[in-house]
């Protein structure tokens, strides 16, 4: 698919992100949009979400995060939270708040049992995650931060079309076979003229406790030569920790200092300068 030009007279794409009107929320003021992307599950986009969404808050920034996984959601365990969402009369959505003040919002809050699956097709997903962003009281935010899915259809479609997103970060891990898969995703982006803040690597090594050596599971330098192809900045290589997992698994997301996703959060905050 050739780069959009913006020129819809000559141009056969139908449902193009030109000729969709970007959703707003009446209700409330949200200064920036982040989308977390990948084209690959398994990859820790949530964990990434958590980290960006934390370091963003601690810095003194009023944070919100979409769980846009409708089906697969993860996030809310991070940060401990099990409660039902709730509305008012209006029609808004009240969003959970972490302990450290950040406002979330996921399909899990809507189910009866967290383990309660959400078997919908495809019109539903899309219309909530529309209502995610529209009707949810999100009151005043610096930054949205919006937890994608894996794959490049309907959810990911839907936001790069509806939501006005000031960029992307990418989220990969070292394989070959994941660097395919989300240089899909960051194709679909460019495609879409969707900016891409940068890349961020995952499991990328583990660091041994006592002599600091970096062992690297799964290989180096796949996600090197992805970045050098495609002409974007790889802001960040994250290691491999079983305590950050055991802090996950507890709800306890927010107590995580990771300095090496603080390159991505500078990215971040130099959008307005």
């Amino acid at each position: 698919m050739s780069e959009c030009n913006h020129n819809c007279s000559s141009c056969g794409v139908q449902g193009c992100s030109s000729r969709i009107e970007k959703l707003k929320n009446e209700k409330s003021k949200i200064k920036h949009c982040i989308a977390i992307v990948s084209g690959k599950g398994g990859v820790g986009k949530s964990f990434v979400t958590s980290l960006i969404a934390s370091s963003l808050n601690k810095l003194g920034y009023k944070v919100g995060v979409l769980d846009g996984d409708i089906t697969g959601p993860s996030i809310l365990k991070a940060y401990g939270i099990h409660e039902r969402a709730y509305g008012d009369k209006e029609g808004h959505i009240y969003p959970a708040i972490t302990k450290s003040g950040i406002k979330m919002i996921s399909s899990n809050m809507l189910v009866e049992n967290e383990s309660d699956p959400i078997i919908w097709r495809g019109g539903l997903i899309t219309t909530l995650l529309g209502q995610f962003y529209k009707d949810v009281l999100w009151e005043e935010l610096d930054y949205l931060l919006i937890d994608m899915p894996p794959g490049t259809s309907d959810v990911t479609l839907t936001t790069f079309q509806s939501i006005p997103l000031d960029g992307i970060i990418v989220v990969t891990s070292p394989q070959d076979l994941v660097s395919l898969i989300v240089e899909k995703a960051i194709n679909m982006a460019n495609t879409m003229n969707i900016n891409i803040l940068g890349l961020v690597e995952n499991m990328s090594y583990v660091e041994c406790p006592n002599c600091k050596e970096k062992i690297f599971l799964y290989g180096e330098g796949t996600t090197n030569k992805l970045v050098s192809s495609l002409g974007i900045e790889l802001l960040a290589k994250l290691p491999i920790n079983p305590l950050n997992a055991e802090k996950i698994d507890k709800g306890e997301v927010e107590d995580i200092k990771m300095n090496e996703i603080d390159k991505v959060v500078e990215k971040i905050i130099l959008m307005e300068k």
